[in-house]
């Protein structure tokens, strides 16, 4: 808790010192860029270390989720210079055309991104976007309040186990949500069969009476401090958790992929096209991509690097846990989202309403 504390603290500095440098005078669009980012995901040293090496401040706001992020990009009124979506997202943005091509002359940097991380399915010729960090998704569990022998540990159906009433905590957000259901009728994550779709969410609907809240990052403090038994969970997320409490973490919290397989996504930075800064947006790329704050960045927030480089700067708990890098046999059990058709996606929307509304 120390260090979501501190993290805090430090983040509010920030935006009070960010809001002060944008409010100065003399200050031009090529010496401040807007980056959008999700909550606690950056180390936040990185940010007064790039705006002193380059001169240029930079305005950081944060998004709890994907959908948000593209509704505030979509709706304009605010101009960002750097954004960080997840791989469906990006591809969703690519097709719309809100994004713009990245000159890779000014992000020598990207040299260090992995092969297997370049050229991906949502980006396939790799034009728009720059591994930020990548991750897994899974189940936490207290082990003081699940049964270690509960025959539901190991699969997603332990969302779903009555005993644990009111102890429950799902994604909010749908894709996440339906995407979890999909897995656990044995379905693929991308399905866009309208009656898969719907049996999912009628799965959700059955859950919601068991379900305690529907969190995101509030997920540390409900299962750091015991008010919740069971959660999905992106792997980092639950690396920190473990980190953060110590000795007790490993005693009190259980963390697994699911048989049914899982999530593997990969956020990434992009320049939107509408950027007053291009220049400086690809600055932040390739200052961001130097291994050293690469690494500096992953061991802060606990996700999982695209970079070798970076990933053998990592303390050896990180660089050597399965966890955050698993085998290539678990691997092949995990899948990516692609961007569902617009008639899915309206669905999901839909449907999201009806599972709230439940």
């Amino acid at each position: 808790m120390i260090k979501k504390i501190l993290y805090s603290a430090a983040c509010a500095l920030l935006v009070i010192v960010m809001m002060v440098a944008a409010a100065g005078c003399g200050t031009s669009d090529k010496d401040v860029i807007n980056v959008f980012n999700w909550g606690e995901y950056i180390d936040p040293s990185l940010i007064p270390e790039f705006e002193k090496e380059t001169g240029i401040k930079v305005n950081y706001s944060t998004t709890p989720t994907c959908e948000e992020m593209y509704a505030k990009m979509r709706n304009g009124g605010v101009n960002y210079d750097i954004v960080v979506p997840s791989d469906y997202m990006i591809s969703r943005m690519i097709d719309e055309g809100m994004l713009a091509k990245i000159d890779f002359d000014k992000v020598p940097n990207f040299e260090y991104v992995d092969q297997s991380f370049r050229n991906p399915e949502y980006d396939p010729k790799n034009e728009y976007s720059v591994p930020y960090q990548w991750g897994t998704v899974g189940v936490v569990y207290n082990k003081e309040k699940v049964d270690e022998n509960e025959k539901d540990i190991g699969s997603w159906d332990l969302l779903w186990n009555k005993k644990y009433r009111k102890q429950i905590l799902m994604f909010d957000n749908s894709r996440d949500a339906i995407g979890i259901a999909l897995k656990k009728m044995g379905k693929s994550y991308n399905v866009s069969s309208e009656k898969d779709i719907r049996a999912a969410a009628q799965l959700l609907i059955d859950e919601k009476p068991l379900v305690q809240a529907y969190v995101q990052d509030q997920i540390f403090d409900k299962m750091e401090g015991g008010e919740a038994a069971i959660a999905p969970c992106y792997a980092g997320d639950y690396f920190l958790m473990a980190e953060e409490l110590g000795d007790e973490g490993s005693d009190m919290l259980g963390f697994y992929t699911p048989k049914e397989g899982s999530n593997l996504y990969v956020d990434a930075m992009c320049i939107p096209k509408d950027t007053q800064n291009k220049e400086g947006a690809e600055k932040f790329i390739n200052f961001i991509c130097d291994p050293k704050n690469m690494a500096a960045n992953t061991e802060y927030i606990y996700y999982s690097t695209a970079e070798s480089a970076a990933r053998e700067m990592l303390p050896d708990e990180m660089r050597n846990s399965d966890v955050l890098y698993p085998s290539d046999e678990i691997k092949d059990s995990f899948e990516t989202y692609v961007n569902l058709p617009v008639n899915c996606r309206r669905l999901y929307d839909k449907l999201w309403i009806k599972i709230m509304s439940a």
